[in-house]
């Protein structure tokens, strides 16, 4: 997201980070005289990383990306960094970062599509794996929001592990858990641990998606899409 930064013509003086987690320095530093909004759900998350900010501090807001508090065209740039994964429908919130987006406003995000970790759906079953909305859908979802012209592209990493269980870790650690409303809420047990355990397979793929739009009728013909690439990592045990 910030390589195609650079091929975007941008002084913005009011950046919505939605969905922020923890506030980072990558966009005070790069825009040292905007204001930064840092919008997350989690209130904990956000005090949390005021103190690693870039230069002034960010303003922190607790909310809702579905019900942004924010008033309209108060946004000239809005950032979304791997948080339209977690909603059942993103449409709701791309329409409200549209509605607080000032006319010709930029919208960037990444995600992730649906070849993601299906490896782990295929030993699990995808009834216990989070499910991910196509990039084709999402580029339709920003039209019927208001935007126009997307640019929609993406790229497929494999992360290779030594152990199969280093899967199931970094998933539990880094808290990427499936936030399916059908998913069953039981216990498993020990012998479903051991047969998927068993069945999965030694790597992990992520399918990530990039877009971005303007609002209104602007058009960024110097901004193409990334060609489709492979990236391979080998997580040592």
């Amino acid at each position: 997201m910030l390589e195609r930064l650079d091929y975007v013509k941008l002084a913005p003086r009011r950046i919505l980070d939605a969905a922020s987690g923890p506030p980072g320095r990558t966009l005070g530093k790069r825009y040292p005289q905007a204001q930064v909004v840092a919008l997350d759900f989690s209130l904990a998350m956000l005090r949390a990383g005021k103190r690693a900010f870039f230069g002034t501090n960010p303003s922190l807001l607790c909310g809702d990306v579905e019900r942004l508090p924010l008033a309209p065209e108060a946004i000239d740039f809005t950032w979304c960094n791997m948080a339209l994964h977690w909603l059942s429908d993103p449409l709701p919130a791309l329409r409200e970062f549209a509605r607080v987006l000032v006319p010709e406003g930029l919208l960037m995000f990444s995600t992730l599509g649906p070849d993601t970790l299906k490896e782990l759906r295929v030993a699990a079953g995808a009834s216990r794996v989070h499910s991910f909305v196509d990039m084709h859908d999402l580029g339709d979802m920003l039209v019927a929001a208001g935007f126009s012209a997307p640019v929609m592209d993406m790229e497929m990493i494999e992360i290779e592990y030594t152990k199969d269980k280093n899967l199931l870790a970094d998933l539990r650690f880094s808290g990427q858990t499936s936030a399916r409303a059908d998913r069953p809420r039981g216990l498993t047990g020990r012998r479903y641990g051991e047969a998927l355990r068993a069945k999965l397979a030694p790597k992990a793929t992520f399918e990530v998606v990039y877009g971005h739009a303007w609002k209104g009728g602007r058009k960024d013909p110097d901004v193409e899409p990334a060609p489709k690439t492979v990236r391979v990592f080998k997580r040592m045990p």
